[in-house]
């Protein structure tokens, strides 16, 4: 039988971990219905913003639930040790969308440092996606450890 203990993480292991990685589950919801998909992102821990490039169709699923200006999650997470250790964070919020026009200096050299978009399986042509810039400062942030002590 396997026994578990889990921890809440620091502010400065949540930092860390959303640093070292790029992907996670973005939860969006309109009018009850629930959507999640795979993104990519960048973090800058200084200020617990995230910012995201996301590619859609323009009359996707994905568009209609960020035009419906919704509350989202982020939940990235990963299993380590051979599954001795799960870690995951949950960023809580709204996310906005940034104009074109509104870019500072200071966005460009945040989206120049997120990853580009790793999920780009498209089964139309890249003249017809729309890549929209997205900034996220959660209000909540939670980290949880769990260890997993497994009888071998």
């Amino acid at each position: 039988m396997a026994l578990a203990e889990e921890t809440e993480m620091t502010e400065a292991e949540i930092d860390a971990f959303l640093s070292r990685h790029e992907t996670g589950v973005l939860a969006l919801a309109d009018s009850g219905t629930p959507y999640a998909v795979p993104i990519s992102y960048g973090y800058d821990a200084e200020s617990a913003t995230f910012y995201m490039r996301l590619v859609s169709t323009p009359e996707s699923e994905k568009r209609q639930f960020l035009e419906s200006s919704p509350r989202v999650r982020l939940v990235v997470y990963e299993e380590a040790d051979e599954g001795r250790t799960y870690r995951s964070v949950v960023a809580v919020g709204t996310i906005d969308e940034i104009d074109p026009e509104d870019l500072t200096a200071a966005h460009i050299e945040q989206y120049g440092e997120a990853k580009r978009p790793l999920f780009e399986i498209w089964g139309q042509s890249k003249a017809d996606l729309n890549i929209q810039l997205y900034e996220f400062e959660p209000t909540n942030l939670s980290g949880r450890r769990t260890e997993i002590e497994r009888d071998d």
